[in-house]
Order: structure tokens, then C-alpha cells, then sequence
């Protein structure tokens, strides 16, 4: 544990957040001065909120604050890039000893951001947040949510169960991540390969009390997809298996076309014997294909090298 008292940054990526924002900034500003209060954080530290091309008028409230209150920070992206790369946008540009991660819907509970802290201090340089109960989630949400972090597990992908993007980083964990030049951002399982000492603060998932959620189902499933691709090679191995399959299929299919053709009578000509295979093999191919498709699209965005975000704008309050 050290004596110094270091400096945090709370990153929140902002979506359309109009309604939600006065409770977000409110609640962060209280919990900010309490932890300086305690001599958990130092006065420097600050609250940086990115407008990920919002239409509504989250720019004008983040923009007013900042140019209010010199603990707040507001990005502006050039246009609409996606809670990933908003959130990395945010991280790259702060400068504290400490940076934590949430989104403005507070329904990961701010309050054990300090339990992050501490662990920060006991010599954790990243601090997962973990969703020990999702009471306030529909069924489906939970049952859905909770079936793809036992997917990736079982696709040899290494994520904290229950893990969102609510974590504490130190400075050096938040460098290493920036040496990460991927553009396929799947933040959850990029900070596992970091590495450093690392700890869980658990807590109880809230409702969220204005707006609507940003993930629907159809993001929800781009998501999942997003983070099978660009860290298991599960989906390429099982091109091979299914490869093996239809062989093994085709194979006992030529078999008994062989054993009627010529140790029965029973042999008419027809149409099935000749278009089930074909359907069959055919399928298969066009399942592999996507499935290579889909590897070679990543490849492709990759090489490209394109900027995750460009920023239009910063304001903040000077001292």
C-alpha cells in the first residue's frame, strides 16, 4: 500500500443520456468530494463524459457543466463510433493515476467505486466489477447474458464472469491497453491479456431510472458475435469437425448406394440419391464460407488501420 493519494478519473460514455445525465452528474459529483473527503482520491481528480454523437441535447448538458465545474470533463466525437470506442476514447485522453470505467445509466452502483480504490491501493492495478445479483434484469436479459460468458468460456475465451466494462485501471494497466492497435474493440477481453495483479469488487446490479437501454437485442447478438471472433478460433476449428461429419456422411451414403446398386435388385433410378448429398455438402460449404467470411472481414478492418474515434470537441473549466 502506498501513501500517496492518488488521482482518479471516472470515464462515462454517453449515448442519447438527456434524462439520465442530471442524476449522473449529480450522483458522481457527491461521491467525487466524499472520496476526497476521506482522503481516498486526490482534489485533481476529475469525471470525463464522452458524447458518442448523441442527437439529443447530451452535448449541450456536457458542455455546460464542464464549462461550470473544472471536475468535469466532456468529449465530443466527431460522430456516432460505438460504446467501445467511445470508451477507449475517454481512457485515452485522460491523464490520473486511476481510471474507472461506468456507464451513465448507473445502473452498475457508483458507490464501490471507493471498494475499487481500495483495492487499487492494497497493489491491484485493474479491478473488475462484478454483477453478483441481476434481480433488476428481465429474464431473458439474465438467462441470455449469462449463456454467452458460459459460451466464451467453453470457446476457451478468458472473461470475468458477470463482468461488464465496470472496472478500476491503474496508469501503467491503462498504457499497456493503449498498445493494443486492434480496431475490432472488445474491451472485456483485450484488459484480460494486460494482465497485472488483479482483484473483484462485487455488487448488486440497479434499474435504470431514465432513458432506455442502448442494447437492444440486435446489439446485444453484434456484440456477443463481435467478442466469439476476435478472441476465440473456436468457429474455425469447427469447419473441421463439420468437414469431418459430412464425410463421414457422405461416405455411408456412397456406401449404401453401392450395397443396392449392386448386391440388391431393389436399385431405381431417382432424384434423391443424387440431390441429398449435394444439398447436404452444399450446406455445409456455405456454413464454412460465412464462417471464413466473417475472420476474413476482421482481417480486413484491420489492415485498414483506420482511428477508432476523432474528437471534435473539449470542454472543460480551466482553474
Amino acid at each position: 500500500m502506498t501513501d500517496h493519494i492518488p488521482s482518479l478519473a471516472v470515464v462515462i460514455p454517453c449515448y442519447n443520456e438527456e434524462e439520465m445525465l442530471p442524476k449522473t452528474l449529480a450522483t458522481m459529483l457527491t461521491l467525487r468530494e466524499q472520496m476526497i473527503a476521506r482522503g481516498k482520491i486526490s482534489p485533481d481528480s476529475k469525471i470525463y463524459l464522452v458524447d458518442d454523437g448523441s442527437k439529443d441535447k447530451t452535448w449541450d448538458i456536457l458542455s455546460d457543466a464542464a464549462n461550470s465545474n473544472t471536475a468535469i470533463v466532456g468529449v465530443k466525437l466527431s460522430r456516432n463510433k460505438g460504446h467501445q470506442n467511445a470508451l477507449y476514447a475517454g481512457l485515452c485522453v485522460t491523464t490520473e493515476d486511476i481510471t474507472v470505467s461506468i456507464d451513465a445509466d448507473l445502473q452498475d452502483d457508483p458507490q464501490n467505486i471507493e471498494a475499487m480504490v481500495d483495492e487499487y491501493l492494497k497493489g491491484h492495478d485493474v479491478v473488475y466489477g462484478v454483477r453478483s445479483a441481476r434481480d433488476t434484469d428481465t429474464f431473458f436479459k439474465r438467462f441470455t447474458a449469462e449463456g454467452y460468458y458460459h459460451l466464451m468460456k467453453k470457446m476457451g475465451v478468458d472473461l470475468v464472469f458477470n463482468h461488464a466494462d465496470f472496472r478500476l485501471m491503474s496508469r501503467r494497466a491503462l498504457e499497456a491497453l493503449k498498445e493494443y492497435g486492434e480496431s475490432n474493440l472488445f474491451l472485456r477481453g483485450v484488459v484480460r491479456e494486460v494482465g497485472f495483479p488483479s482483484s473483484v469488487v462485487e455488487y448488486e446490479r440497479q434499474a435504470r431510472e431514465a432513458g432506455e437501454s442502448k442494447y437492444p437485442l440486435k446489439k446485444m447478438l453484434s456484440f456477443a458475435w463481435k467478442g466469439i471472433t476476435a478472441f476465440s478460433t473456436a468457429p474455425l476449428r469447427m469447419i473441421t469437425l463439420l468437414g469431418l461429419l459430412s464425410g463421414f456422411a457422405s461416405f455411408t451414403l456412397i456406401a449404401w448406394v453401392l450395397v443396392i446398386r449392386f448386391f440388391t435388385d431393389n436399385a431405381t433410378p431417382g432424384w434423391a440419391s443424387v440431390l441429398l448429398p449435394l444439398l447436404f455438402i452444399g450446406s455445409v460449404q456455405l456454413l464454412c464460407l460465412g464462417i471464413i467470411g466473417e475472420y476474413l472481414s476482421k482481417i480486413y478492418e484491420e489492415v485498414k488501420r483506420r482511428p477508432k474515434f476523432h474528437i471534435s470537441d473539449i470542454a472543460r473549466k480551466d482553474n
